[in-house]
């Protein structure tokens, strides 16, 4: 995969230098109403290939500061949810244990069935 990578890049650079060498010819370019500039065509293609580098540079970076900021407030998120699954496990072992407490305060099922039993015969 590297020699792949290295041809391309080594293909594209000596590209850019064979066009370099053939287009060398003046072109004007107006900016802006009254200022004019006049390079070779080949470093205005530079200059804007490098412009748009930069900006896609630029994007890249603020796209990824906002997925920094949005898995932030994820994890934060997250730990707000962890906080209330442990408050309402912790509940439910309350209940479970109130419940418990108040079968053993009933009177047993099974002993009714065998005392009534006891009494028919």
């Amino acid at each position: 995969m590297r020699q792949i990578n290295f041809s391309l890049i080594f293909i594209f650079g000596l590209s850019t230098v064979f066009f370099t060498l053939e287009n060398t010819t003046s072109t004007t370019v107006h900016l802006l109403p009254g200022i004019q500039y006049s390079l070779p065509l080949a470093a205005l293609l530079l200059i804007a290939g490098g412009l748009g580098a930069a900006a896609a540079w630029f994007f890249a970076a603020w796209s990824g500061m906002l997925n920094n900021v949005e898995q932030f407030s994820r994890a934060s998120e997250f730990d707000a949810q962890k906080v209330r699954i442990h408050e309402l496990e912790t509940d439910l072992n309350r209940y479970r244990a109130t419940v418990e407490t108040q079968l053993g305060l009933l009177p047993s099922a099974g002993m009714d069935n065998t005392s009534s039993a006891e009494t028919q015969t």
